[in-house]
C-alpha cells in the first residue's frame, strides 16, 4: 500500500470531520462518555485561525484521505525538553495494518526532531487497547508515574 503523509490544510476539513467522526464512534463503541465537540467550525478556527492550536498531517492511500495525526509543541519542564503531544491519531479500518499509522507517526517524530523536541507523548483510553498494542510495537513505555488531571477553568475562582 503506497502511503503519501502531507501537512493537513483547511482544504482538508470535509475529509478531517469524516475520519473524525469514525474515530468518535469508534470510542463511543469502547465506553468513551466524554462529550464530542468538535466541528467543521471549530477544526477551521482552532488548527488555522490567527494563533492556531495544533497542526495536523493527512495520510492518502492512491489519493484518497485514510487517516489523520493531530499534534501541537509543548514543553517539558522536569526533563527540560520540548515535547510533541500527540492529540489524535485515527486510521481508517480499511486501512489499518498497511503502514499508515506507522507513516504518520514517523512523520510527526520529523517534525518534533526539526523543532528540537526529542519525544512525543499522547493519552491512550484505557478501553483501546488495538492503539495502546500499536505504540507498544512502536516502541512506546507508558508513564507508570504519572496520572494526569484535568480540571474546568471556570471551576478556579480567582
Amino acid at each position: 500500500m503506497n502511503v503519501a503523509i502531507r501537512p493537513l490544510t483547511a482544504a482538508d476539513a470535509d475529509s478531517y470531520m469524516r475520519m473524525w467522526s469514525n474515530f468518535a464512534g469508534y470510542l463511543r463503541n469502547l465506553g468513551d462518555s466524554d462529550e464530542q465537540g468538535m466541528t467543521r467550525e471549530k477544526f477551521l478556527r482552532d488548527g488555522f485561525g490567527p494563533d492556531p492550536a495544533f497542526a495536523g498531517l493527512i495520510a492518502e492511500v492512491e489519493g484518497k484521505p485514510q487517516g489523520y495525526l493531530l499534534y501541537h509543541f509543548g514543553y517539558d519542564v522536569d526533563r527540560a525538553i520540548r515535547i510533541l503531544h500527540v492529540a489524535d491519531l485515527w486510521v481508517e479500518p480499511g486501512a489499518r495494518r498497511h503502514g499508515v499509522g506507522r507513516a504518520l507517526m514517523a512523520a510527526a517524530a520529523q517534525r518534533a526532531q526539526a523543532q528540537g523536541a526529542p519525544e512525543l507523548i499522547w493519552a491512550v483510553f484505557k478501553p483501546n487497547r488495538l492503539a495502546a498494542d500499536f505504540y507498544e510495537r512502536l516502541g512506546a513505555e507508558y508513564f507508570r508515574e504519572l496520572e494526569f488531571m484535568h480540571i474546568a477553568a471556570h471551576n478556579i475562582g480567582g
